[in-house]
């Protein structure tokens, strides 16, 4: 894919807005860091669970010069708004995107890591506020740019786990690991199967013949206000209530169909619902693994499509769009596996797809997704990229 930001473009961009940038061009840094889309494992990593993502050929770019001042100052360049802050100034969040510049940065230093002030300028491919995980993009990015060249010496999954707490505790949005892992641990070519309870990984290649095609509805979710944080207390609260049958639960990763069977009478119907979804998704990933393994197309689109009802009818997370451009997908000939992912309420859908295929699938939503939804659809062929890190 030919990315809008070449790294001569970005270089020249800073070059006109930053005058040390001009009289030292040999100070200049390029880092990138890339969206993520969750082939299976939908809010089962805020439960210690499984999930199944892929970093994506789509990402986030900063150009910069550091700088010794302790002061941090970004330029988009599609909007050419600028956000800055000291690193050693007590700053507010305002709901911005500078937030997650400064959440990286506060995060990296309550981790004891060292960091530096810069002048730059950021660009991205990833389209926002379609659940492809620009926000953990801007948190990985920034932090290789912020750490300098000691980003290269970090352990991958810590970095991501020190961008997760970032989100977490300033932005306030109470995320699991994936998105971080995913855009830090990325592999080309292969999705990443992570057990966030015990945070092991591996790689995992996609089977071959298969692309991954990402479809946006056109209707952008907003995960900080939407009903992310409330399915998270609802899947305490179930937690809670099975912890009255099996002392020993700590999480719903420790609960199976039985248990949770057990336990239902004493639970609120919408918290069992919500744990329905999550004991059941974990299944469907390890069901995901062995069909990717042995290159069982036809168990691929039943563990998508019981995912995607799921979503949409326990934990309720679904809309008419995504639910539209999955049933257009599905009846598409070579279309391999749809569902929704990410957080829901809008967003997109990923879609494993034969090659020869994409182009069917392209006409399809074209044709029948502005109708039915009075939206212009977005269709996206992306291929499993490498994880974030420095280009210059």
């Amino acid at each position: 894919m030919t990315l809008p930001f070449e790294p001569d473009t970005l270089v020249a961009a800073l070059v006109a807005r930053e005058p040390a940038a001009a009289v030292d061009p040999g100070a200049i840094r390029i880092v990138r860091a890339p969206g993520r889309v969750n082939l299976i494992g939908e809010y089962t990593d805020i439960n210690a669970g499984l999930v199944l993502p892929a970093a994506i050929d789509r990402e986030i770019r900063i150009a910069y010069v550091p700088s010794d001042d302790r002061r941090v100052e970004l330029t988009r360049l599609d909007s050419g708004e600028t956000g800055s802050f000291g690193l050693d100034l007590p700053r507010v969040r305002n709901g911005t995107w500078p937030d997650y510049v400064a959440a990286t940065a506060w995060a990296l230093r309550d981790a004891g890591l060292p960091t530096h002030g810069l002048r730059g300028v950021i660009a991205s491919s990833l389209p926002e506020n379609a659940g492809l995980s620009s926000s953990a993009a801007i948190e990985l990015a920034s932090a290789w740019a912020l750490l300098g060249d000691a980003a290269g010496g970090l352990d991958r999954l810590a970095l991501a786990q020190i961008c997760q707490r970032a989100e977490n505790r300033y932005v306030g949005v109470q995320s699991g690991l994936m998105d971080q892992f995913a855009s830090s641990c990325g592999a080309a070519g292969a999705a990443l199967l992570l057990d966030c309870r015990s945070t092991e990984w591996r790689p995992v290649a996609i089977p071959d013949g298969l692309a991954l095609v990402v479809c946006n509805t056109g209707s952008p979710r907003r995960l900080g206000s939407s009903e992310y944080n409330i399915r998270r207390a609802q899947c305490e609260e179930a937690v809670a209530g099975i912890r009255r049958v099996d002392p020993t639960v700590r999480t719903l990763r420790d609960v199976t169909p039985a248990l949770l069977a057990a336990a239902r009478p004493g639970l609120d119907p919408v918290v069992a619902r919500r744990a329905e979804h999550v004991v059941a998704e974990n299944d469907r990933v390890l069901a995901t693994l062995a069909a990717f393994e042995a290159g069982d197309v036809h168990a691929i689109g039943e563990a998508f499509g019981a995912s995607h009802a799921s979503l949409r009818d326990l934990f309720e997370v679904s809309s008419p769009q995504l639910d539209a451009l999955v049933e257009i997908a599905s009846a598409v000939p070579g279309v391999v596996a749809a569902r929704m992912t990410g957080a829901g309420f809008g967003g997109c859908t990923v879609n494993l797809v034969e090659a020869d295929a994409i182009g069917a699938l392209r006409e399809a939503v074209l044709a029948g997704y502005p109708a039915r939804s009075g939206l212009s659809p977005m269709i996206l062929p992306v291929a499993a990229a490498d994880g974030a890190g420095a280009i210059i």
